[in-house]
C-alpha cells in the first residue's frame, strides 16, 4: 500500500504478460493496464436469477409482512448452520424470495438505496394494468406505495417493507 492509500496488484495471465490493477479503498477508482482479460470464444448464455434475499431486523415483524404480500405460506421457515435464520417463498415456478435475520448485530443505521448495495427488487408483471391491481392490494394491506409511474422504460409501483427496503411491481412498456 503506497501512503496515499493506494494499493497496487500484479496479476499474471497464462502467456506471462502482467497488467497491473490500482484501486483507492475507498473504491472509488479501479485503473487497468496492460492486455484486456481473455474472454471465452464460445457465447455464454446468462443464467436467470433463481432467488433474492434480503436482510430483515425482525424476522417476527417482517415474516408476516411478506406473508400478506405473496398471500401464501413460506416454503422453508429455518435457522442455518450459517449464523442466520431464513424464510423463503416461492414466486413462481422458478424464483424463491427469503428474508434472513443474522445472529451477527449490524451496524448501526437503517437501509438506503443511496448506500453501495442493494438499491431495489423488482417484481414482474405482464402489463401495466396489472399495476393498478398491485395498488389497490397494497391499499388493502394499508402499504404506503407512490403510485403508479410511467416511463419510456416501462412502469412501476414502489413501496417499502418494514425494513425500508424498496420493493417495486414493474410492467414493460406497451
Amino acid at each position: 500500500m503506497t501512503a496515499a492509500g493506494i494499493t497496487e496488484h500484479r496479476i499474471g495471465h497464462d502467456s506471462g504478460d502482467q497488467a497491473d490493477t490500482t484501486s483507492k479503498h475507498d473504491g472509488s477508482v479501479s485503473h487497468f493496464r496492460g492486455p484486456p482479460p481473455r474472454v471465452h470464444s464460445e457465447q455464454m448464455t446468462f443464467p436467470g436469477l433463481t432467488h433474492v434475499a434480503v436482510t430483515v431486523t425482525d424476522l417476527a415483524v417482517s415474516t408476516p409482512w411478506y406473508r400478506a404480500l405473496f398471500q401464501a405460506d413460506p416454503v422453508l421457515d429455518e435457522d442455518t448452520d450459517g449464523g442466520f435464520h431464513h424464510v423463503v417463498w416461492e414466486l413462481g415456478a422458478a424464483t424463491l424470495f427469503g428474508i434472513h435475520q443474522h445472529t451477527t448485530p449490524a451496524p448501526a443505521g437503517s437501509f438506503s438505496e443511496f448506500c453501495a448495495g442493494l438499491d431495489h427488487v423488482a417484481f414482474g408483471c405482464a402489463a401495466r394494468e396489472e399495476l393498478q391491481t398491485w395498488a389497490e392490494r397494497l391499499d388493502a394491506l394499508s402499504i404506503t406505495h407512490g403510485g403508479i409511474v410511467d416511463a419510456h422504460y416501462g412502469s412501476g409501483l414502489s413501496f417499502r417493507d418494514p425494513d425500508g427496503i424498496t420493493l417495486e411491481f414493474f410492467a414493460p412498456p406497451q
